[in-house]
């Protein structure tokens, strides 16, 4: 199916400790996305970046809400592109930035109807403040996409939850927090495990995940580049070993692509400075390119 694809990036690094994923979108666009997605016959539109305030002229404030107040700004920006992507029948590719920019995209594609959401990622990304061992916002999305956490947070675009935990399925998940993983699994969120994989298989993994959201006419895909292992995508912030091999990855966005129900997506987490002669950002474009549409034959 060709799409009409607008592409949104959102160099938001505010979310993290570790600095360098603002660049993300930047070296996605020069590892030759456009290019690629116009090879497969969709038209492309580049609506350039979200207005981000730099870290840097926050570096100096003692009162640590001001980078809440800067990521909930960032947010609400992303949340209203999301929403008028959608409405203008377009399919929205948000390039991160850390994966606090999901809190925006993921409220705005269903501000008008019910998604799918199928977050594939090595974390839960289902702290809170409470539990959080660092206090970063980028562990927090899924929490406060489902109405938990901070409300500045939690209330960007329309007061309260975005997403319903039925709606929501966990790719690839090795790397929880003690309190994180109690919480997810009382939350009624479907997690798949790298377990899931090793034993199943990544097509049964994908399969059970488009199954688990067959409620939801569209799918919106969240991957955050160290769902893979870092082998594969050195270019992240926080690694972890035992991920998604390059196959497995392409598999995965294969078999999601074939239902013709996804609508949008989020890359986040590419770190260029840590990558490997731009592997991580390369692998990022062909596995978009998997999703929307390349295959063997």
């Amino acid at each position: 199916m060709k799409c009409r694809v607008r592409i949104i990036g959102v160099p938001m690094d505010l979310g993290q400790s570790r600095r360098g994923v603002d660049m993300g979108p930047s070296a996605i666009r020069y590892a030759g996305l456009d290019s690629r997605l116009r090879q497969l016959g969709h038209e492309v539109h580049d609506a350039g970046n979200i207005p981000v305030v730099d870290r840097e002229a926050l570096l100096d404030c003692t009162d640590g809400s001001f980078f809440v107040r800067s990521i909930a700004e960032t947010c609400r920006h992303t949340y209203e592109a999301a929403r008028q992507a959608i409405a203008e029948g377009f399919f929205p590719l948000f390039l991160g930035g850390d994966h606090s920019i999901a809190i925006g995209s993921i409220g705005g594609i269903t501000h008008d109807s019910r998604k799918g959401i199928i977050w594939i990622d090595a974390h839960g990304d289902f702290n809170t403040p409470e539990t959080s061992p660092n206090g970063n916002i980028h562990g927090m999305p899924v929490s406060i996409l489902l109405g938990y956490g901070l409300p500045e947070l939690v209330d960007i675009g329309r007061p309260g939850p975005k997403v319903a935990p039925a709606d929501v399925v966990l790719i690839g998940t090795r790397d929880l927090d003690y309190d994180e993983r109690t919480m997810l699994k009382n939350s009624g969120v479907t997690i798949l495990t790298m377990r899931d994989i090793d034993e199943r298989g990544i097509g049964a993994v994908a399969r059970t995940a488009i199954q688990t959201l067959s409620h939801c006419e569209s799918l919106h895909i969240s991957l955050d580049m160290d769902a893979l292992d870092p082998a594969e995508a050195p270019g992240v912030g926080t690694p972890a070993s035992g991920g998604l091999t390059y196959r497995e990855s392409h598999l995965l966005m294969e078999v999601l692509g074939d239902t013709n129900r996804v609508r949008s997506m989020d890359i986040v987490e590419i770190n260029p400075i840590l990558d490997n002669r731009n592997q991580t950002t390369h692998l990022a474009v062909e596995l978009t390119a998997s999703l929307l549409g390349q295959r063997i034959l």
